[in-house]
């Protein structure tokens, strides 16, 4: 995958292989350029994934090692040489200007998504405070500081020795990230303004027609800044990514709120409205079929986009419900409407509340199946998971995760990780993607 830089980096990957020939250690200027920090999104959110080192000659890869280099609060597991400042294995060689430092994404300091001290959640909770809503999570700004702690060899045969200085990142690469851009909508029938990010397909092209994913984040990324809904999980980006925008070219659209829209008392503020407006605007903006528009969120997201569908049953073709409910005895709109649901067996709101959906749209003529997954089901599994309801040809597809199989959960678990752990694992199950694009109003 090539990184889509947000400082450029200097010179190319010019030089020839010669034959090694040791010499005394070149005692110059730092040989070490310049260092990018790369991030990618996981499921539990951004992580400082991947460090791109450029030199300022081309290295021997075959003498490097994982102890070659050492980065604070970070243990590296890979190293490599490569041609291109990327981290795209097409481009790995046995020489090359840029070297790339593969971090574990389990130590403590990968994770740039972060709860704060203090919890957040409301006024004087110690959170910083943007609009009305006190922020509960924040994004920790990607940097990391290299050391080489031994020797290096250039393709000429210089020795480069070790040295006592880090050389600190300069530049950040957000992989799917920076493909999205940010941008306001002014909402002139409820005076609302709204942060979204929207991503654009590659080689976006006006004479085509695209399908449309609204993304809409839970409660935890309120106010949390408007990358916030495309770092905090896969929940935006998975839709941007290469696999799936190879197979549906697709715009997708991600909110960023600076308030709660809906929460428990399923009276929803003015954003739910003003969200719904902005996807029309957006319609007449770009080339967006409004025949192919999709509605997806996790927790707040979820009931928003159940809301939606009730209380514009005409606007989408298809929605994905992860860990989240909304009253029964209003959801009689829903009994015609093609959804996906994932919610946990223990997540004490979400489940019996589309239990009780399910119960109401049954004898109206809704088209439903139900299943039970294994929420650590391996891809293979997953896919065969999806085959199996898929077969059914229901309109209503209903898969409840077996309690204590979902992330941060287990014999220690409770409730609201059975709640947050869901989006972990939904959002990366390729089939019910495909599922909700191959739809169309």
């Amino acid at each position: 995958m090539t990184i889509k830089r947000r400082s450029l980096l200097a010179g190319g990957a010019a030089g020839v292989l010669a034959a090694f020939v040791e010499e005394p250690a070149v005692a110059d200027t730092q040989h070490l350029r310049s260092v990018t920090a790369i991030t990618q999104v996981y499921p539990v959110g951004q992580k400082l994934s991947h460090l791109v080192l450029r030199y300022d000659a081309e290295l021997n890869g075959d003498r490097l090692a994982t102890s070659t280099f050492q980065v604070a609060d970070r243990t590296v597991t890979k190293v490599w040489t490569a041609t291109r400042a990327d981290i795209d294995p097409r481009h790995r060689a046995d020489t090359g200007r840029y070297v790339v430092l593969e971090l574990s994404l389990d130590d403590t300091a990968a994770l740039l998504w972060v709860q704060l001290p203090s919890g957040g959640g409301g006024p004087g909770a110690g959170g910083p405070v943007v609009g009305d809503t006190t922020a509960s999570h924040q994004v920790v700004p990607a940097s990391a500081g290299v050391t080489q702690v031994e020797a290096v060899y250039t393709t000429r045969g210089l020795r480069y020795a070790p040295s006592t200085t880090p050389v600190l990142s300069t530049a950040v690469s957000n992989l799917i990230v920076d493909d999205f851009q940010q941008h306001t909508y002014t909402d002139d029938a409820t005076g609302r303004v709204l942060p979204y990010n929207l991503y654009l397909p590659k080689g976006y092209d006006r004479r085509k027609s695209y399908p449309l994913v609204l993304f809409m984040h839970d409660a935890s990324v309120i106010n949390a800044g408007p990358l916030a809904p495309l770092v905090q999980g896969v929940g935006a980006t998975v839709w941007a990514g290469p696999r799936d925008q190879a197979r549906h070219e697709c715009v997708v659209l991600a909110p960023a709120y600076p308030a709660i829209v809906i929460d428990d008392d399923y009276e929803p503020s003015t954003y739910f409205d003003a969200t719904v407006n902005l996807v029309r605007w957006l319609t007449r903006e770009y080339s967006i079929d409004p025949g192919r528009l999709h509605a997806t969120g996790q927790s707040m997201g979820a009931m928003m986009s159940l809301g939606m569908n009730i209380r514009y049953p005409e606007m989408f073709a298809s929605s994905y419900i992860v860990a989240g409910q909304w009253p029964a005895d209003q959801a009689d709109p829903l009994a015609d409407k093609k959804m996906w649901v994932c919610v946990s067996q223990g997540d004490t709101k979400a489940y019996p509340g589309i239990g009780a959906i399910v119960d109401e749209i049954t004898p109206l003529g809704a088209q439903v199946t139900t299943a039970t997954w294994n929420g650590q089901a391996t891809p293979e599994e997953f896919r065969a998971d999806v085959t199996a309801m898929e077969s059914a040809h229901a309109d209503f597809n209903f898969a409840s995760f077996t309690p204590g199989t979902l992330p941060g959960t287990g014999s220690g678990g409770n409730g609201g990780s059975e709640h947050t752990g869901t989006w972990q694992v939904a959002y990366n199950i390729p089939g019910i993607r495909d599922w909700i694009l191959n739809h169309r109003r």
